[in-house]
């Protein structure tokens, strides 16, 4: 087995040789991360461990505080805040489970928007093909994962930031149910909805990285039998605008887990969808809860420049009364417990992550309301878990041009089962 040092120093070697040109990563921390591989490398020779995560090489997002260093958050006006006094919750416990952290990677400002792009460090390249996006808001995290520059990566979902990037750039997602990760010390973007999700390139070393960042002892889950589950697919406004490639592997992959021994039944959720943008027509969710972070800099300006995707939404959520909130969020509440009881009747609800796959860079630059329709379609069946309070998991589809995702998802609080069928059906789509 190749010592974890060696491995190390094979990435960091890689990094070196493009460091002329450094777009996944904002920040490398090799002495650190060489301290920690000697480490795991020693207690190898012992005959110790410290568990799964012992020796693995991580990357985290660039919201998570490392002691000692301000917490950019994709952006140029955070690199006059004061240093973080502590590590985030979930780096302390990725430290203290052995994980070798290799460093910070790139995101979208703010974690808004989920094309990928950041006009001031730039936009990771895609890792299936550079002149693509990457997928946001966890661009960097995405590719780190599936380049190998680092085993797990951790990033943060709001409305699909962890997913989108997974599906684009052919990787396994997971989006936890909200608040099972605790988000102390990861710069927020909306406290109702954010999650705290790793990206890798297996279902098993998401259970593990997920069960050290929520506290818990590793656990072993055995695949979920297919025999018998009923499986829900949501004919409607989410099978919209589905690419052909897209389509087919998505039609492939229901035959395949019909073969396994799943029923597949469709189910419709077309009125709460349509509900809840009834409720949030005055302003999203994400948008007001941004706009509260960040009044200070809006209401007497920004700094430094900021992306005119962000700071426009975020502007006009500030024009939103406290009273539409406070009706939003309770409406939500009503909401969420409706899509827990129609969910109630099916095990998983499955639908392609994205309905598109990554596009050029260079289109959606130069036309600004393609960019929109884009950024519409990959968030449309992403946000639903968020807005509803469901966990979700994204598995790479193969069979189209580009990468694409299909999404698993569960009622609030069914993880561990959701991670279970996960292997299942990466298994399934693999042996396909």
């Amino acid at each position: 087995m190749t010592a974890t040092r060696d491995r190390l120093e094979v990435i960091l070697a890689r990094l070196k040789a493009r460091a002329g040109d450094e777009r996944v990563f904002a920040k490398l921390y090799g002495e650190a991360a060489r301290a920690a591989a000697d480490a795991t490398d020693a207690r190898v020779r012992a005959g110790l461990t410290l568990g799964p995560l012992d020796g693995v090489i991580v990357s985290i997002k660039d919201l998570f505080d490392v002691a000692g260093e301000p917490t950019l958050a994709g952006s140029v006006m955070r690199r006059a805040t004061a240093p973080a006094q502590v590590d985030a919750l979930v780096v302390k416990r990725l430290r203290r489970a052995g994980a070798v952290i290799i460093g910070k990677t790139h995101m979208t400002e703010f974690a808004f928007t989920a094309l990928g792009l950041n006009p001031h460090y730039g936009t990771p390249p895609n890792a299936a093909d550079p002149t693509l996006i990457p997928g946001g808001s966890s661009s960097g995290a995405g590719v780190s994962a599936a380049e190998g520059s680092s085993d797990i990566s951790v990033g943060s979902d709001t409305g699909g930031s962890v997913r989108v990037p997974a599906a684009l750039n052919g990787v396994v997602g997971f989006k936890p149910t909200a608040r099972r990760i605790p988000l102390d010390g990861a710069f927020p973007l909306s406290p109702s909805l954010d999650s705290i999700g790793p990206l890798a390139r297996s279902v098993a070393q998401c259970i593990a990285a997920d069960a050290v960042m929520a506290g818990k002892e590793h656990f072993v889950l055995p695949p979920l039998s297919m025999s018998g589950l009923r499986i829900a697919v949501p004919r409607g406004r989410l099978l919209d605008s589905v690419e052909a490639g897209v389509a087919a592997s998505f039609d492939r992959a229901l035959q395949q887990l019909a073969a396994a021994g799943a029923t597949i039944t469709e189910c419709r959720v077309d009125d709460l969808l349509a509900d809840l943008r009834v409720a949030t027509r005055t302003g999203t969710i994400a948008a007001i809860e941004g706009a509260a972070i960040h009044a200070d800099w809006l209401a007497n300006g920004a700094s430094t420049p900021v992306d005119a995707n962000v700071s426009g939404a975020l502007g006009r959520a500030m024009q939103v009364p406290a009273v539409s909130y406070i009706r939003t969020m309770n409406r939500r509440a009503e909401l969420v417990a409706a899509m827990d009881a129609r969910l109630s009747a099916f095990d998983f609800v499955v639908l392609p992550t994205t309905p598109v796959t990554a596009q050029p860079i260079a289109e959606l630059l130069a036309d600004g309301a393609h960019a929109d329709r884009i950024e519409g379609l990959l968030l449309r069946n992403t946000q639903v878990a968020n807005q509803f309070d469901l966990t979700a998991l994204s598995l790479p589809m193969p069979g189209s041009a580009r990468p694409a995702g299909l999404m698993l998802m569960a009622r609030n609080g069914h993880d561990r089962r959701l991670l279970s069928a996960g292997l299942a059906v990466e298994t399934l789509l693999a042996d396909a």
